[in-house]
């Protein structure tokens, strides 16, 4: 058995498409939408992040501008950055880009951006809003695979998932958007007790950690919908998953990386952006 291939490309451009229509009718209106990056970093791979964003961003007709304050600002320059662009009426969507300065909390900063064009939702108050049921972004990652198996028809109703990885950006965000389509969902982490064990309980399995190639056959159950989130950097230059691809020997689907949740990710944030200009 090989598993199916859970690719985010089609879906990814589906979202762009319908981006693109109202992006174009936002700025015939003269109300263009407008994403604001502001970034404090010297990354190499984040600054690739953000150019390739920017670009998907011109793609579908939503201006973006890359506010780069260098990787010597201090925290309350880049508060004060995203306190003001939060302020515009011209911008609709506000994002910060990590990683940052050291003693720079992005945790802490997101809450200068407010709630409405967080698109990214990074702001604890975003995050709240969405535990609440409340209208809120969530996080275009955790999203993305939500709506990565929505389009694949895969069931959640009922269904026992494990999500690995606990941070707000994915792990926790993830969790409560599964709970909201009726899976009975658990969240493992580093202090999880026989890990295996407990993701061979799920039906679903999230690999969000970080860690190249952690979930192994031995994790999954045979038959189980496996998602990965992971994007390692390899010493080529290229990306790895949280996920062996030898999982995909037993497994009823896989999403594939690259090629799966990232480009539903891109795709969201700038639908987000279209959104929050509305």
């Amino acid at each position: 058995m090989s598993a199916r291939e859970l690719a985010g490309r089609a879906l990814a451009r589906a979202i762009r498409e319908e981006t693109a229509a109202q992006a174009s009718a936002l700025a015939a209106a003269g109300r263009p939408a407008r994403l604001v990056i502001v970034t404090a970093t010297d990354d190499d791979a984040s600054g690739w992040y953000v150019r390739s964003l920017a670009k998907a961003a011109s793609g579908v007709g939503v201006e973006c501008e890359v506010v780069d304050l260098g990787p010597a600002a201090d925290a309350a320059t880049i508060r004060r950055e995203l306190t003001g662009r939060s302020a515009d009426p011209q911008v609709s969507g506000v994002m910060l880009q990590t990683p940052l300065p050291p003693g720079a909390s992005a945790a802490e900063l997101a809450e200068a951006i407010a709630v409405e064009k967080d698109v990214d939702g990074a702001n604890p108050w975003s995050l709240g809003r969405l535990a609440a049921g409340r209208p809120a972004f969530a996080p275009a990652t955790a999203e993305a695979v939500v709506r990565l198996l929505a389009h694949y028809e895969v069931p959640l109703a009922g269904r026992p998932a494990v999500v690995v990885g606990r941070s707000t950006v994915v792990g926790k965000p993830l969790a409560q958007l599964l709970l909201d389509r009726d899976a009975t969902v658990t969240v493992c982490h580093s202090r999880t007790a026989d890990l295996v064990a407990v993701t061979r309980s799920g039906e679903l399995v999230v690999a969000a950690v970080g860690r190249t190639h952690l979930i192994g056959p031995e994790y999954v159950s045979p038959g189980a919908v496996v998602v990965d989130v992971g994007t390692n950097p390899t010493p080529d230059g290229g990306l790895a998953g949280d996920v062996d691809p030898a999982v995909a020997a037993h497994a009823d689907a896989l999403s594939p990386v690259p090629g799966g949740v990232g480009p539903v990710t891109t795709a969201l944030l700038l639908a987000h952006t279209v959104t929050a200009a509305i």
